[in-house]
């Protein structure tokens, strides 16, 4: 969901809410956490690593960065609207990185029987996601800002093209979609370039 502050002339917008956080105010931080839980936690659904989610659920996950987030305000600069969302999502990406690490270099526990059907993706599945996630990233970070905001808002957090719209302060939904829609084609041409020649 897009930042209610941009949809709904009585909701205060993030900036004022993480300036009344700074000063102390639990129900700012509680509206904040509201706003950006959902489409925090639908981005990072199927990013945290099976194996991980033994110790820790996405939710869990979602709830403890926007937390620390909430407490570190002075790494957050406003600039561009949707800015704040951006803060968080990096936020979150290193943290999944952590818990992938943290997995990692953990020994293996136990020698499982042949006969027990693993219920996630298989190693080659994960490792050809990881690649395409790899060259995703790579691709998006060649996009102008605002272009990278858009798709992420719209593929990542599946938000509406009026959202997107609100979100980044663009007239209309039609010019988020015109804008989203060249982002994307740019995006899919610089992943067509790192796969180079067939």
């Amino acid at each position: 969901m897009a930042e209610p502050d941009q949809r709904c002339p009585t909701a205060e917008s993030t900036v004022r809410l993480c300036e009344r956080i700074r000063e102390g105010d639990a129900s700012a931080r509680d509206v904040l956490i509201e706003r950006y839980f959902g489409a925090l936690h639908r981005w990072a659904r199927g990013r945290l690593p099976y194996y991980a989610r033994k110790n820790m659920n996405t939710e869990d996950l979602v709830q403890e960065v926007l937390l620390r987030a909430l407490k570190r305000l002075d790494g957050f600069k406003p600039g561009e609207k949707g800015s704040f969302l951006a803060y968080l999502r990096q936020i979150l990406k290193n943290r999944i990185h952590d818990e992938r690490r943290k997995y990692a270099a953990k020994p293996k526990e136990e020698e499982l029987s042949d006969s027990i059907v693993e219920q996630g993706p298989s190693p080659m599945e994960r490792a050809i996601d990881a690649e395409h996630r790899e060259r995703y990233e790579k691709a998006l970070a060649t996009l102008p800002a605002q272009h990278q905001e858009g798709v992420i808002m719209r593929i990542e957090f599946q938000f509406s093209y009026r959202e997107v719209a609100n979100a980044l302060g663009m007239s209309s939904a039609n010019a988020a979609r015109m804008m989203v829609s060249r982002a994307i084609e740019k995006l899919v041409e610089s992943m067509g370039r790192a796969d180079g020649p067939n």
